[in-house]
């Protein structure tokens, strides 16, 4: 295997190479060896990129070398944690990719409620030590993405209502900055940064411990998801719509148009499916609400009852497949009205294969409660965010898809407030990601990133993100 340019790297580079293979304890893998292909791989299969080297961490002491090698050759960076970006930020051509991904520690202290989380854990590394406790981080709603990226950019999730955010919960993080400095931001130490890496993303250093503030779960929650054919997808909607108003923080809601996995029994067309999990002991008063959209439309199919908080996360592990192409985009909604329910409902009909997907996810509660600026999470009104996952396989079906995504972003984009959620954002190169970050963020929010970007990486060594330029 060749470099993608088939170039070596400056002269000058080699040396400080050769003392980073020296000084870490982990593997590095470069061209020719016989992992290189897996090495590089990350989740997005659109993402074919060839880097120098990569650095396979063994402990969080083979940060500060790798860093130093950066700054010596001005090699680029690629950090990457459990794989998962959209955009596919944790690999780059012809430079160094640091893949914390076998750091995957997590402990608990259960009468603190605090979880402390190495950069390379996963979803479902958090939820079987926190379960025992029976106690929980909000992360996302599938099992296999990792905490890194998801905290630092956002952490929408089955528990965003009743809990806030993955960052909204993190107490404290464990940094190591561009110039070699260790440092921990919280609310009582840099303060700036805490601001900062709570949404926005890997742009400030390298976060090799994450601690979060857990919240007691019950024993069991309770689940449903209620099934609708095509012909029923519009009046879903509305009946959604109108039960969803004013639901209790305990009910967590998604809707999801795609095609349901094919031991399920649901065939090959795309279904229209209203999964809520209702999180409190009293399952009575869950069922009770769930029942009354049960009434208001009956589905055409359900499954329903008590499950474990595992069990419901990882209900939809394949829903975030490895190594197809990906592209995402998202889009947040003040107002759910007939306008944007048909406009919703015209994007999830025009859906362009298998892979497709579209979901909504109910906002609202301990979400909204965090006042606008707290963070760096660039919107908090919305009342449901849409999100737009495209996957399928044949480099030959890229335009395609990319252009379903256009137009859907274009026709949502007439409707949504302002701000995008960057963990749910691919990257089309077709102009500066700085100006992608800004439109993103929005101007206020980006402009003050900006200032704590120049304090703590000035140099923009931590640029293959969704990037904040310092200048």
């Amino acid at each position: 295997m060749t470099r993608k340019t088939g170039e070596d790297p400056i002269p000058e580079a080699r040396a400080a190479l050769d003392r980073l293979r020296d000084r870490v304890a982990g593997e590095v893998v470069e061209p020719g060896h016989p992992d290189y292909d897996a090495a590089r791989a990350v989740w997005n299969g659109r993402e074919d990129r060839f880097p120098y080297l990569v650095v396979r961490a063994a402990t969080v002491d083979d940060v500060l070398p790798v860093l130093e090698a950066v700054r010596e050759t001005g090699l680029p960076l690629a950090v990457r944690g459990g794989g998962h970006s959209v955009a596919g930020l944790g690999t780059v051509d012809d430079g160094i990719v640091l893949d914390l991904g076998a750091l995957r520690e997590v402990t608990v202290d259960p009468a603190a409620h605090l979880v402390t989380a190495a950069p390379g854990a996963r979803v479902g590394d958090v939820d079987a030590a926190t379960a025992p406790h029976r106690l929980a981080v909000p992360l996302g709603t599938v099992p296999s993405p990792g905490i890194a990226g998801m905290t630092l950019g956002g952490g929408v999730g089955w528990l965003s209502r009743k809990a806030g955010l993955s960052l909204d919960r993190l107490e404290a993080a464990d940094v190591l900055l561009a110039d070699g400095r260790r440092v921990r931001a919280s609310e009582e130490e840099h303060r700036d940064l805490f601001w900062a890496l709570r949404g926005g993303g890997g742009n400030f250093g390298v976060v090799t411990a994450f601690t979060y503030r857990a919240v007691p779960m019950p024993e069991t929650v309770l689940g449903a998801s209620l099934y609708y054919r095509t012909d029923r997808w519009r009046r879903a909607l509305g009946a959604f719509e109108r039960w969803s108003r004013d639901l209790p923080d305990e009910l967590a809601a998604v809707v999801s148009v795609a095609s349901p996995p094919p031991e399920g029994g649901f065939g090959d067309a795309s279904w229209l499916a209203i999964h809520s999990v209702w999180i409190d002991e009293d399952h009575a008063a869950g069922e009770a609400l769930i029942g009354a959209l049960r009434r208001a439309l009956p589905p055409d199919r359900e499954l329903s009852g008590p499950v474990s908080w595992e069990a419901w996360q990882g209900a939809r592990s394949e829903a975030v497949p490895t190594g197809a192409r990906g592209l995402w985009r998202n889009a947040s909604f003040r107002r759910l009205d007939e306008e944007v329910l048909d406009a919703l409902a015209a994007v999830a009909e025009a859906l362009p294969g298998p892979g497709a997907s579209l979901e909504l996810h109910l906002l609202g509660g301990a979400f909204a409660r965090v006042p606008e600026g707290a963070t760096a999470f660039p919107h908090r009104g919305g009342r449901l965010m849409v999100s737009i996952h495209l996957a399928w396989q044949d480099p030959g079906e890229d335009a395609r898809f990319r252009a379903f995504a256009e137009r859907a972003a274009a026709e949502l984009a007439r409707l949504r407030e302002r701000g995008e959620y960057v963990n749910f954002r691919s990257i089309e190169r077709t102009r500066p990601v700085p100006e992608v970050t800004r439109e993103a963020y929005g101007a206020e929010t980006y402009r003050r990133l900006q200032r704590v970007k120049q304090v703590y990486d000035p140099g923009n060594m931590f640029r293959r993100t969704l990037n904040v330029a310092p200048q």
